[in-house]
C-alpha cells in the first residue's frame, strides 16, 4: 500500500528516503509481450556473421544432436552481442531457425531471463548494483551520481545522444567490493562517486577504464593487507620422507 500513496501525503521524513527500487515501472506487456514497432519487427533481416556464425557452430557442437536446443541461451548471447546489445524479434526467430526449434520456446527464454534486452540499450551499458551489501556501501549514492553526471536521466532511460543506458541490477557477485557497477562485461569495484565520474568521463572520450577495484588494491584482498597466506608456499615433496621426494 505505502508504494502507491502520494510523496506529498507521507510524512516528511518517510519522503527523503529511497525505495526498494527507483528504476522505471513497465508494464508486463512491455517485458513479455511483443509488439511490431518501425525498429523491431520480424521484416527486419537479421543473420550471423561468418565469424559467429562459425562460432555458433562450434557452440551447437558441444550438445547432442538431440539436445542442440541446449545451445539456444549462448547463441542469443551472441545475438545480442551483434545487434548492438538487444535481443530483437529478428534475432529471436533467427536463433529458432538455427536450432530447429519452435520460435516460441525462444521467446520463453529471451522473457525469462534478464540478460536479454528486449529494446535497443546505448553504446555503454551501465548497471548499477543495489542490492543489499552494495547498498550499505554506498551504492544509492554511486547511482544518483551516474544519473546526474549523465545528464540528469533516470534508471532505466538512455542519453540523449545513445551513449549511454542506466539501470539497477541485483547481485553481481562482488559484495566483498562493494559498491560496483558493470559497463559491458567489465566489473568496477569499490567505487566513489569521484572514481565513478572518472570512469564515465573515460567512456565519453572513447576511452576504456581500468576494470576492476579502484581503490588500488587487487582483487579482494583485505585493504589493511595480506593477512594469510604470507609465508613461502611449500615445495612439491617438501616435509616428506626422503623416499617420495
Amino acid at each position: 500500500m505505502l508504494p502507491r500513496l502520494s510523496r506529498t501525503a507521507l510524512p516528511r521524513s518517510l519522503a527523503c528516503r529511497r525505495f526498494i527500487s527507483s528504476t522505471l515501472s513497465r508494464k508486463s506487456d512491455a517485458l513479455f509481450v511483443h509488439r511490431d514497432t518501425p525498429y523491431n519487427n520480424p521484416k527486419i533481416a537479421f543473420e550471423f556473421i561468418p565469424e559467429n556464425l562459425k562460432r555458433a557452430q562450434q557452440i551447437i557442437s558441444n550438445y547432442p544432436p538431440q539436445y542442440r536446443k541446449a545451445a539456444v541461451i549462448p547463441l542469443l548471447d551472441l545475438g545480442q552481442r551483434q545487434n548492438k546489445g538487444w535481443t530483437s524479434i529478428s534475432v529471436m526467430n533467427y536463433i529458432a531457425n538455427l536450432l530447429g526449434m519452435p520460435p516460441m520456446r525462444v521467446y520463453e527464454v529471451a522473457t525469462f531471463y534478464t540478460m536479454f534486452n528486449r529494446e535497443p540499450i546505448g553504446e555503454h551499458f551501465v548497471q548499477v548494483c543495489t542490492t543489499t551489501p552494495c547498498m550499505l556501501r554506498g551504492s544509492t549514492e554511486i547511482l544518483n551520481t551516474v544519473c546526474e553526471h549523465l545528464g540528469g536521466i533516470k534508471p532505466g532511460q538512455t542519453t540523449d545522444d545513445g551513449k549511454f543506458t542506466v539501470i539497477e541490477v541485483e547481485c553481481q557477485g562482488a559484495c566483498s567490493n562493494a559498491p560496483m557497477l558493470v559497463v559491458g562485461d567489465d566489473f568496477y569495484e569499490d567505487l566513489t562517486p569521484q572514481t565513478t565520474k572518472k570512469i564515465l568521463d573515460a567512456f565519453k572520450k572513447g576511452e576504456k577504464p581500468k576494470s576492476g577495484p579502484q581503490s588500488g588494491r587487487k582483487t579482494s584482498e583485505n585493504s589493511a593487507g595480506l593477512t594469510a597466506l604470507s609465508t613461502k608456499p611449500y615445495g612439491p615433496g617438501e616435509f616428506c620422507q626422503p623416499e617420495f621426494q
